[in-house]
């Protein structure tokens, strides 16, 4: 079959707060439906809301910038919902996008979701045009100063985003509204085929690597088999090769191929594709992934590094529940944050690998500029708190997660109202490591070395000799003293010295000086335990005074060590 005039393929997201009119905008751009296209839910129908990634698009001529020949340049609009539940789609939607246009209604400015879209195409995606829309709306004569003051107010929005500088146009995709009947030439729309245009550019593909395409409709032909329609997100595939379908646990062969009605023989990364296998019931994958054989993993935990989205509102915490996007599925997951060793905070990036030679440190919560986290209270004084340039989290899923082996992790709390006029997008980051095994927490886990710092404290009770005191109130009375035998300590009057043993039963224990105590330590504790035998004849309120004798505080005792956290025997390390 002879090569027809190329066709270059650009995905554009329409994403948008509901009801700006993102639908309504892609058919008046588009030429061309694929059958996906526009709204085929029942519910969506009803409510003309788009509940799934609906496809259509557009051809035009291909724009000089983009080679030179005759040729075609196809806009595949990917419509993403904009409902604040379905959040989750758009994410799905968001892997395939090369250019985004967000869709503003120009009588309501800047949204909710709005908002989230923006911050979805900063992660995304990286080239945007904004799209001020239902300029039908506005009053004719104060139509005019009204799209410039929206304007601006949008230049000022994206300052201090990768989209600084974006385009933005100004249309009315259907007006008169939904009821209307369809104008030959909605105001703006060909004008905004120009800025696509000049915003085309030819994306990065890469046939190499795994095939891996992201399903979003699934339908039986009688007599054919079963149709499969997705976008290709890595890889290429050809007639006659074998698919896996994981969640299926089924492997099948691809018997036919279409592009936008044409059939073909090949397609690769970023191409939009209907592939056609042997027969299996369409309803048990409406969405998910296809792949090469065994290139995914199911995992139920892994490691991610990661960056704190900066419209969420609150810190992120440790053991916290997040919705946890990862590949094409959302499941629950709890985190646990971890920062590198404090030596280590300026240590270079690892972008694509997670190196386990190395010490971690356990925070509480993720670091950033507004949490204060205690350990660094000491610091402050000094001025900024000290943030280290990479973190990580642990995520444990609720239930497994099959994804390929890095790929783009998005942490959100959905369940936040969705009318609460806040970013519900929490994190984004990158899957280093997956564990695939269901008894990660024996078998994996402890090659993790992330610890905390422990600090523990108690008083000297008496001196025994030149060379050794007994020290009370570092452990409880059912303590097992015997582990810490031999960890150093250090007194407040700046002896060292090493825990002996148990004295006793009631949790006090010795502690051997190697350098004998200093004379005025001794001076120190024999004053004190003087006081107390005296105060011990009267009666008890004078005890309590007496420990706070005039010669300054009791002289205290500092143990410090660090436990790695899945370390299965517990032990304590001090360097």
């Amino acid at each position: 079959m002879a090569a027809g005039p190329r066709v270059l393929n650009v995905n554009v997201g329409v994403l948008g707060h509901i009801d700006s009119g993102k639908t309504a905008l892609a058919r008046a751009l588009s030429t061309t439906s694929s059958t996906a296209a526009f709204d085929r839910a029942p519910q969506s129908r009803a409510r003309g809301i788009t509940l799934d990634l609906g496809f259509s698009c557009l051809r035009t001529a291909l724009p000089p910038q983009l080679g030179p020949g005759p040729g075609e340049l196809q806009f595949t609009l990917v419509d993403c919902p904009g409902h604040a539940s379905l959040i989750r789609t758009i994410i799905g939607g968001a892997q395939i996008i090369d250019l985004m246009m967000l869709v503003i209604d120009v009588t309501k400015g800047m949204q909710t979701q709005s908002a989230e879209c923006l911050v979805i195409g900063q992660i995304a995606c990286q080239k945007m045009v904004v799209v001020l829309n239902k300029i039908d709306l506005l009053p004719e004569g104060k139509r005019q100063s009204a799209i410039e003051k929206m304007t601006k107010k949008m230049q000022k929005t994206l300052e201090n985003t990768k989209f600084c500088g974006c385009p933005i146009v100004a249309v009315a995709a259907k007006p008169g509204g939904p009821e209307a009947p369809e104008s030959e030439n909605p105001p703006g729309v060909s004008e905004l085929i120009e800025v696509l245009k000049s915003q085309a550019y030819l994306p990065s593909r890469d046939p190499s690597g795994h095939f891996l395409m992201a399903v979003d409709h699934c339908f039986s032909i009688k007599g054919q088999g079963t149709v499969m329609t997705g976008t290709i997100l890595s890889g290429s595939v050809s007639l006659g090769d074998n698919v896996e379908i994981p969640a299926l646990k089924v492997t099948k062969k691809v018997k036919s191929m279409q592009m936008f009605h044409t059939p073909v023989t090949y397609a690769m990364q970023g191409d939009r594709v209907g592939i056609c296998v042997t027969q299996f019931d369409p309803k048990l994958l409406e969405r998910g992934l296809i792949c090469t054989p065994e290139s995914l993993h199911t995992i139920h935990a892994a490691i991610i590094s990661l960056k704190k989205i900066q419209y969420f509102r609150g810190a992120l915490q440790t053991k916290a529940k997040f919705h946890i996007t990862v590949g094409h599925e959302t499941v629950m997951g709890r985190v646990m944050f971890f920062s590198p060793a404090p030596a280590d905070f300026n240590e270079e990036v690892q972008e694509n690998a997670f190196d386990f030679e190395k010490d971690y440190l356990y925070q509480e919560a993720y670091l950033s500029k507004d949490s204060n986290a205690s350990e660094n209270k000491e610091n402050d004084q000094a001025g900024e708190v000290q943030l280290p340039r990479q973190q990580w989290a642990l995520l444990e899923f609720e239930k497994p997660v099959t994804c390929p082996k890095l790929c783009l992790v998005i942490g959100s709390k959905l369940d936040t109202d969705i009318h609460a006029n806040t970013c519900r997008l929490a994190f984004h980051g990158v899957l280093l490591q997956g564990m695939e095994d269901k008894n990660y927490t024996e078998t994996f886990l402890p090659k993790l070395k992330v610890y905390k710092l422990k600090h523990k404290e108690g008083q000297v009770e008496r001196v025994m000799d030149d060379y050794s005191v007994i020290g009370r109130s570092l452990f409880k009375k059912e303590t097992n003293i015997q582990i810490f035998v031999g960890l150093k300590v250090k007194l407040s009057t700046g002896e060292d010295g090493i825990i002996e043993g148990g004295f006793g039963q009631s949790g006090k224990f010795k502690i051997r000086i190697p350098d004998g105590l200093k004379p005025e330590t001794k001076i120190l504790l024999t004053a004190a335990s003087k006081k107390k035998s005296k105060a011990g004849k009267g009666d008890t309120t004078k005890e309590d005074e007496s420990s706070k004798n005039d010669s300054g505080q009791p002289v205290t005792i500092s143990l410090l060590f660090k436990r790695y956290i899945f370390d299965t025997q517990k032990k304590m390390i001090q360097s």
